[in-house]
């Protein structure tokens, strides 16, 4: 959605998994394999390989893969801008990383990005008052990044991401830092970087 009100006409999302809320064109296949493959066909992409290896509650998550080293070389192979987003704890290469506060919202989601077009460096003002987990933080409580929302018409409202289920919000990145980025990414294809 960030890309879309950043200027973008067609959007294609790309996922193994069903995506019947996604409110773009979406193909259900092997992303790694899509992007080998027709990647080149685009003007841009954006990556979001799984994060949950690189989060905070990895030991809780299962067996993920590390697909980032992957995806990077996939996405250089197709001479085409990109972004690969993910967590804080992520081995992107200079990654920008952008946070709720630094949008208006009342979230902790901190997000990475590894763009190989040129995206200035935001400072992160101080968040009203912090949510962690969809509530309010209390004194005492340790600020963590939001891995579920136990108050979705919160989360929903503070995301501006009223599509979307509890689980789906979980893994959401909010439309705003994906517009942020999506800017400086039509300048990179115009060429005007």
């Amino acid at each position: 959605m960030g890309y879309h009100r950043a200027g973008f006409d067609e959007i294609v999302g790309i996922d193994n998994c069903p995506m019947p809320r996604y409110p773009f064109t979406f193909i259900e296949t092997d992303a790694l394999e899509y992007c080998a493959e027709h990647g080149h066909e685009f003007d841009a992409i954006h990556a979001s390989p799984p994060c949950q290896k690189y989060g905070k509650l990895k030991y809780l998550s299962g067996d993920h893969p590390k697909l980032i080293p992957q995806v990077r070389d996939i996405l250089i192979a197709t001479g085409k801008p990109y972004a690969i987003e993910n967590t804080n704890r992520a081995p992107l290469i200079n990654p920008v990383m952008l946070t709720g506060a630094m949008f208006g919202m009342n979230i902790l989601r901190d997000r990475l990005f590894e763009c190989n077009f040129p995206v200035p460096f935001l400072l992160s003002p101080v968040p009203r008052s912090p949510v962690k987990m969809g509530r309010p933080i209390k004194e005492g409580d340790i600020l963590q990044p939001v891995g579920h929302f136990s108050n979705v018409p919160y989360a929903r409202r503070e995301m501006e991401i009223d599509w979307m289920t509890q689980q789906e919000l979980s893994q959401a990145i909010p439309p705003a830092y994906t517009a942020y980025i999506g800017r400086y990414l039509i300048e990179a294809i115009k060429g005007k970087l």
